[in-house]
Order: structure tokens, then C-alpha cells, then sequence
């Protein structure tokens, strides 16, 4: 994490410091950690100039193309904002993001020394099904897709998801790359996002719920709706289980000035 904001020169224009990356995971996510956490700490306060994507391609030795992705998933969680000829800065609100910023579970395995493992469990269109429709507050003539996966650390379950996906809002999302990515990193990678709401409580786990965690029916289990919007459109709604002890929330922010 970059604590530092000493500055390198490119052209005429200051940039601070770029940070080192940690290693962990495919590269645009890696890219995308080491810029985003100076400016979740402060370290890079709003209006910060970002090191445009020729000179961040130089010093990581990747293409624009993997560049360009990370930094596009930074201004999707309104971090960072584009200015034609000025650049890209970070935004005047980014420290007033929610506490549970929308990370991939694998990038929070990492950070925590774990070794992440994946497997899905279900995927299929989804039928009119009514209650599942209004959850995600779709009509029924909205194309769904319905989805179950396993997140672990060590080998051992930390979360069970179950996703519903609005295919209209994410065109090109099929069950073919959920085999082995999960859906958060693909969405975060593929779909924009405007507005995101969170819903925590407490729940014991229903029989197929403790079966896949392996833990007792009737375990307590932290759970969390996550739903996120493009405009007014409604893109995902995802049903997080994590048992007992394994899964900890933790947010750091400061008051806005």
C-alpha cells in the first residue's frame, strides 16, 4: 500500500509515486489494488493527477489494454473520474464511497494471505419464477441469469453465493466464464455500475446452505444483499453466506472536508 506522495515527472505534469504491485492474481486487478488503495487511504487526496495508462504501461510492462481495464474499473466505482485534456483524477467524493466497497472476494482472500479457491455450483436462465424476479425488481419478460458458487480460502468455505443477474444489463454474461471466474470479478471487468446498496443481518443457515459450507443446519451466518444499478436499471442482486467466524467486514474512512 503506498503511504508516500512524493512525485515523478512525465512530460511537465506531476504524478505521485506509483505503487508497487503485490502479486496476486491477474494483472489488471493488481494494477487496479495498487491505485486504489492510496486513494482509499488518503494517501492520494481528490484531484490527484493518476499517471496516464502510456507511462502505468512502461512501469508494470503490460499492455494499454490491461491498463485501460483496471483504470476503467476504478472510474465504474467512482474513484476516479476522465477529463478530456486534463487527464485522470481522482474524484472530489471518493472517500465518501460506502464503507464495503465493492471488492472481488479473491482480491480479500489475497490481502489476508490466503490461498483463494472457486467452484460453481449452478447456473441456468431462470424461469418466470415471480419472487426471485421481484427481489431483483425485474419483470418477467427480463431475461435472468440464476447462479451458485463456492468461495473458499485454504480450502476451506468463507462464502456462498447465489446471484441473480439481469442479462439485459450485462449482455455478453453467459454460465460458460463463471466456470472458473467468479461472477463479481467478471461483472466488475465487464458491466458499469451507478449505485449500490448493501443489506446485512444475521440468519441461521438453512439445510442446503449448511451442507455447502460445511457447517450445522441452524448455524448463525452473516449474510449480504448486494444489489447494484446502472442509472435506473437494476444489473445484479447477490445473496452472500458467510458462517461463524470465517468472514470478517471491516471499513476505514475519513470524514469528508
Amino acid at each position: 500500500m503506498a503511504t508516500r506522495t512524493a512525485s515523478k515527472s512525465f512530460g511537465r505534469i506531476p504524478y505521485p509515486v506509483i505503487p508497487s504491485l503485490d502479486g496476486e492474481g491477474p494483472l489488471w486487478q493488481q494494477i487496479r489494488r495498487a491505485l486504489a488503495d492510496p486513494i482509499l487511504n488518503g494517501a492520494w487526496p481528490p484531484g490527484t493527477r493518476i499517471p496516464p495508462e502510456t507511462m502505468l504501461t512502461e512501469q508494470f510492462r503490460t499492455s494499454r489494454m490491461t491498463v485501460s481495464k483496471a483504470i476503467q474499473t476504478l472510474v465504474s466505482d467512482g474513484l476516479v473520474q476522465r477529463r478530456r485534456k486534463v487527464g485522470t483524477l481522482v474524484a472530489e467524493r471518493a472517500l465518501e464511497r460506502p464503507v464495503f466497497e465493492i471488492w472481488d472476494i479473491a482480491d480479500l482472500v489475497a490481502r489476508n494471505g490466503g490461498k483463494y479457491g472457486y467452484q460453481l455450483l449452478e447456473c441456468r436462465k431462470l424461469g418466470p419464477d415471480p419472487e426471485r424476479r421481484e427481489l431483483l425488481g425485474v419483470s418477467l419478460r427480463t431475461p435472468i441469469l440464476w447462479m451458485r458458487c463456492m468461495h473458499m480460502s485454504d480450502g476451506t468455505p468463507i462464502q456462498l453465493e447465489e446471484r441473480l443477474i439481469n442479462i439485459n444489463a450485462a449482455p455478453n454474461i453467459t454460465c460458460q466464464p463463471l466456470e472458473t471466474q467468479g461472477p463479481g470479478s467478471w461483472l466488475m471487468a465487464q458491466v458499469p455500475w451507478t449505485d449500490a446498496e448493501h443489506k446485512i443481518f444475521a440468519r441461521e443457515a438453512p439445510a442446503e446452505v449448511a451442507t455447502e459450507l460445511k457447517v450445522k443446519t441452524g448455524t448463525a451466518c452473516l449474510v449480504v444483499d448486494r444489489r447494484t444499478w446502472n442509472q435506473s436499471t437494476p444489473v445484479t442482486l447477490a445473496r452472500l453466506w458467510h458462517p461463524d467466524s470465517r468472514h470478517n467486514l471491516v471499513g476505514h474512512f475519513r470524514p469528508a472536508r
